[in-house]
């Protein structure tokens, strides 16, 4: 794989003058999808949106009860991707891979591990695998901002730095700034990209990095194409509601659907990019149906463009919704990273896909919508 006409190795995103260049095949018309954690929240989205454009599209969910409470629809097809067998049937007369299926979140606590590791991790391999067999060579993986951990900052002597993970004493403290690991003065935050380094700082993340780096592995051995398109904060109709794996959007809504006014942690000075599922579901559509991305791994931010704090968003949500105003509390959870803001130019240059819902848009959608059960 090239950038710029550099070689680079797609685990690293540095330069690998050991690799060749070479040119990028085209890849086949996609007709039949598989999609799964299909009958997930982004999931449902992407089939419907698939489906739409015309495409035939299986859809796979094991149904966790991380994220259903509710059974699934008969048309779902209810496998375990660690199955084997099960993963050989469903990609029968496949062209292409939509991979959401996933558990998500900070979690309960480390008992969560092994689950996280088995699902996101165990299940991608045999994914993976069944795919070389079955000579089905388009992957869309869903991927997520997690995997940068913090994200870029510029120190004013030192220029651009990797802040250690904010200790659990500063966080106690009210200290919730990242500062520069050389002379800990104040950090300056900026956009990252897909180049920069990944640094994941919960079990999640570390599972969303393993996925990417399964995938690029199979992309070079078998000749296949993968798109990772990493998410940052997805919010809209759908979301599960309050569960201790939800998103900050979900319990934010949960609470107002209560009732009761939003609980913002630390000073709500938390900077994100908040991009509504359905330019989520678009952007799976414009990596599916690409052109000019033949053979290898390549790292997309799917992402508003358009950045706002957490209490901001929580506001906004307070305001659509006519419920009470937020509350700032202080609490804090260690894996919590404190801004992560991201550059869409990549995803807009090379797949067309540029997000079209704004936040103010979106939340007045959002604050009415059905949550899932």
């Amino acid at each position: 794989m090239t950038r710029r006409g550099v070689p680079y190795d797609p685990l690293t995103a540095r330069p690998n003058p050991c690799r060749a260049p070479r040119v990028r095949p085209s890849v086949g018309a996609v007709t039949h999808v598989l999609v799964t954690g299909g009958a997930g929240f982004i999931g449902s989205h992407v089939v419907r949106v698939l489906r739409e454009a015309g495409l035939e599209v299986t859809v796979a969910d094991v149904g966790h009860p991380a994220a259903h409470r509710t059974p699934l629809p008969p048309a779902v097809r209810r496998v375990d991707l660690r199955d084997r067998t099960g993963v050989a049937e469903l990609l029968s007369g496949v062209d292409a891979v939509v991979h959401q299926a996933a558990m998500v979140g900070l979690g309960v606590d480390l008992d969560d591990l092994p689950e996280y590791v088995g699902c996101n991790d165990l299940g991608t391999a045999v994914l993976l695998a069944g795919m070389a067999r079955a000579g089905v060579s388009r992957l869309v993986l869903a991927s997520s901002m997690v995997v940068y951990g913090e994200g870029r900052y510029t120190c004013g002597r030192h220029g651009d730095v990797r802040p250690a993970p904010r200790s659990e004493a500063d966080l106690a403290a009210g200290r919730f700034e990242a500062c520069c690991p050389v002379c800990a003065a104040p950090l300056t935050p900026g956009l990252i990209d897909e180049d920069s380094a990944l640094d994941p700082r919960s079990v999640y993340a570390a599972t969303k990095v393993a996925q990417e780096h399964l995938s690029a592995a199979w992309a070079r051995q078998t000749g296949g194409s993968v798109l990772a398109l990493r998410y940052h904060n997805v919010y809209g109709p759908g979301m599960p509601r309050d569960t201790p794996y939800s998103g900050v959007a979900a319990i934010f809504r949960s609470a107002l659907a209560g009732g009761r006014a939003p609980r913002v942690f630390e000073d709500g000075g938390q900077r994100r990019d908040f991009v509504h599922v359905h330019d989520v579901a678009a952007a799976n559509l414009a990596a599916l149906t690409a052109t000019g991305h033949g053979s290898g791994w390549r790292a997309y931010n799917v992402a508003s463009g358009r950045p706002a704090t957490i209490g901001e968003m929580a506001a906004e949500l307070s305001r659509a919704a006519g419920g009470p105003a937020p509350v700032v509390t202080g609490e804090f959870r260690l894996g919590d990273v404190r801004h992560v803001v991201a550059s869409a130019a990549r995803a807009e240059a090379e797949l067309g896909f540029r997000a079209t819902i704004g936040l103010a848009d979106g939340v007045a959608d959002f604050a009415h919508a059905p949550l899932r059960g």
